[in-house]
């Protein structure tokens, strides 16, 4: 009788827990958004999954239409471009182009295409293809770095770009209206990354939530404000993918992103609080992978609008009595104080140039020359989430609103999500506001004239949302694309940051070497300086 009572409750025991296991298995999400019966289905078939832990979500998925590192970090999973950067610097190696040449003048680029590949839509990447994606660019202005890079603007869409010709099957031909040097490392921006021509006629306006490009990874599944989930391909040109799906999930807060990778429930993130940057590096399961630093945090005044901040005066005393030293406590560690728009670390920085100094009595008396001794009103808007050149945004935004306060300026801080903080800048609503850059590809004129020229401050798509206007900036700057030779282009760059320090539209902040904090078992991953990396050369080790 026991052996029979013993039996049989075994055999009720075994079935409740089979029960229990294929629920779990079942199950994509717990109450916290965890991923933990998909990770153990993954881990039964042998499946490699990498999660990936942010603080934001993306934009949209249409590269070319983004300026977003949180967008542009999964867009690079899934797109190529023309050229690419070499894994641990800014140096451009072929991608889908294998050769190109450049005709004297610099006004001629020819590409030669490879011609084994296909778009994941099993649709044939070609010269057509190229010439298609130049010509969508060149469309509208919500192309946005297609303006920023090439000059485009609402009169004149095509920008310095005059004609993009297919001149055989894989074989494209770029005709510009003027030399521009950056011109091979802006292609192998993420933006630029080439889309399936048939994906994009057949979504239409909801393309940018149905990316199909070439790259490592394929798109599969967005699920808003929670996760991102991406799949190897198979058939990748170039290296394939050692793992087989990437999800990207999106954990606003810095703290509850850490101990889920604590947990394990994540295997990498961005946005570590500086704080805990010592944990973790007391964590034997984890490890710190330090990004190599090209960015810069600032705070934009907006020097469009009417009133104290079209002063420039009053610009150089808000400078002043900004504690850097203070700010940068902040950081505990990953930053620097910040003096110039252009990183320290990229050929073309001006380090003769003296910062302004904490001096509050000095900022009084320019403000009381300006005739605002008795102080103004002010807003500041922030974003919520951490990012790579500010991790505490919150913090910083009141440590700043105690300085000014010194000074009789009362600033009201407004604090948005991400995507609105975009579109509130882009737009010019704010007074002052924080933004920052990671560089994108390796040149000077891709922080001067992207964030400080008079052609990028445009309400409604502006990168420079300072919206200052220097005459005498822009002729540097547009001589400095336009001039071949590095060491005159150099001897422009210094001179225009002369004249952007006297006009004041910023107070730099910061440039910071971003931790990225993973487990221990991720290997062969590289950080790279642009702020975004495939994902195909990386490796989970058990």
């Amino acid at each position: 009788m026991k052996n029979r009572y013993f039996l049989l409750l075994f055999s009720l025991l075994l079935t409740l827990l089979l029960f229990l296991s294929a629920c779990n298995g079942e199950s994509e999400t717990n109450e916290n958004g965890n991923t933990e019966g998909k990770e153990q289905t993954e881990k039964s078939t042998g499946e490699k999954t990498l999660i990936f832990g942010r603080g934001a979500d993306s934009i949209q998925l249409d590269p070319s239409k983004v300026t977003d590192g949180e967008s542009i970090y999964v867009t690079n999973q899934i797109y190529d471009t023309l050229v690419r950067y070499e894994e641990d610097s800014t140096e451009i190696k072929p991608a889908l182009a294998t050769e190109w040449q450049a005709s004297e003048d610099g006004l001629t680029w020819t590409f030669q295409l490879r011609n084994d590949v296909k778009f994941h839509d099993d649709t044939d990447f070609n010269a057509e293809a190229v010439v298609y994606n130049f010509e969508r660019w060149a469309t509208s202005a919500e192309f946005i770095y297609y303006g920023y890079m090439f000059g485009a603007s609402e009169e004149d869409l095509g920008g310095i770009i005059e004609k993009v010709e297919a001149t055989g099957d894989y074989e494209v031909k770029v005709t510009l209206s003027e030399p521009n040097a950056p011109f091979l490392q802006t292609l192998a921006m993420p933006p630029f990354g080439i889309a399936s021509p048939e994906a994009v006629k057949k979504h239409g306006e909801e393309y940018f939530k149905n990316p199909v490009g070439t790259g490592p990874f394929v798109f599969e599944k967005w699920q808003p404000d929670e996760s991102i989930a991406l799949s190897k391909n198979p058939d990748y040109f170039g290296e394939a993918a050692k793992i087989d799906k990437v999800i990207f999930r999106t954990i606003p807060d810095n703290g509850a992103r850490f101990m889920e990778l604590q947990a394990g429930s994540i295997d990498m993130m961005t946005g570590l609080n500086p704080q805990d940057l010592k944990t973790a590096e007391a964590d034997e399961n984890l490890q710190i992978i330090e990004r190599p630093s090209m960015n810069v945090s600032y705070l934009a005044m907006n020097t469009s609008k009417e009133g104290p901040l079209s002063d420039k005066l009053v610009r150089q005393a808000i400078n002043l009595a900004i504690d850097k030293d203070r700010l940068i406590e902040l950081y505990e560690g990953i930053g620097k104080p910040a003096k110039n728009p252009l990183p320290p670390s990229l050929w073309g920085h001006n380090d003769d140039i003296e910062d302004y100094g904490y001096d509050v009595e000095a900022a009084k008396k320019l403000l009381a020359e300006a005739g605002y001794k008795d102080g103004f009103k002010l807003t500041l808007y922030t974003f919520a989430n951490p990012r790579p050149y500010m991790p505490q945004p919150k913090v910083s935004a009141q440590a700043i609103q105690e300085m000014l306060a010194e000074v009789s300026i009362d600033v009201e801080i407004i604090e948005n999500d991400w995507d609105t903080h975009l579109n509130i800048t882009e737009n010019g609503e704010h007074d002052m506001a924080f933004l920052g850059w990671t560089g994108d590809n390796g040149d000077p004129d891709n922080f001067l004239y992207v964030l400080l020229d008079k052609d990028n401050a445009k309400k409604g798509s502006a990168g420079n949302i300072a919206f200052y206007q220097n005459e005498d900036v822009h002729h540097l700057l547009k001589k400095a694309q336009t001039e071949m030779d590095q060491e005159k282009r150099i001897a422009f760059y210094l001179e225009a940051q002369e004249l952007i320090h006297e006009d004041a539209p910023w107070v730099p902040i910061a440039h910071t070497t971003p931790p990225i904090a993973a487990n221990k078992k991720i290997v062969d991953f590289l950080p790279h300086s642009t702020g975004s990396e495939p994902f195909n050369l990386l490796d989970i080790k058990e």
